[in-house]
């Protein structure tokens, strides 16, 4: 059985959380942008700008990164990589840079979006903000500067957040072994 890490009314005050923080390190956002990773990120992302908007009464720059060029296993699988939409309408030359994605587990999703936004301009700095940090499952020596929650999980483990805007529902869920199995084959059909 699956086990429930986030939802309800607890998702939103994480939510909340996450975009307090953000105003206490970037004030009036006049020289920050947030960039969702693609595919599931930009969700996340989204959610934020919406806060942070209604908080601040003006526009947050946000944008979308696409970042299948950039992954290590690129070349590796047996069936192509189909990119996602790409949207970053602005250039992120000494910016503030808030990478944004919605489970951080080895880290090497965060490294390929560290390489990808070197398209746009160099960031005066990049921060990491996720929604659920998988502890001690890095591949890589990177941290989030923002986290939503963090959960420990064995490897054969899965977490799967769900979006209104994708899934009709919105939560965090924790799945078995072979929960997280049956999810990955409909993923590859």
């Amino acid at each position: 059985m699956s086990k429930v890490l986030l939802a309800g009314e607890q998702f939103e005050i994480t939510l909340r959380r996450l975009s307090a923080q953000l105003i206490e390190n970037h004030d009036d956002f006049n020289n920050t942008a947030l960039i969702g990773l693609q595919p599931r990120g930009i969700y996340l992302a989204l959610a934020l700008q919406k806060r942070l908007e209604t908080f601040l009464k003006k526009p947050i720059q946000t944008g979308r990164l696409d970042i299948t060029f950039y992954r290590d296993d690129f070349r590796r699988r047996s069936e192509p990589i189909l990119p996602s939409a790409l949207d970053i309408n602005f250039s992120v030359e000494d910016k503030k840079v808030v990478l944004i994605d919605d489970v951080f587990y080895t880290g090497r999703t965060v490294r390929s979006g560290l390489e990808a936004i070197q398209a746009f301009g160099r960031p005066s700095i990049i921060e990491l903000l996720v929604l659920v940090d998988r502890k001690y499952s890095r591949h890589l020596p990177i941290q989030a500067d923002y986290s939503g929650i963090r959960v420990d999980t064995r490897s054969n483990e899965r977490v799967k957040v769900k979006w209104k805007e994708t899934d009709g529902e919105r939560g965090v869920w924790l799945l078995t072994e072979e929960e997280s199995k049956k999810a990955k084959e409909q993923e590859n059909r």
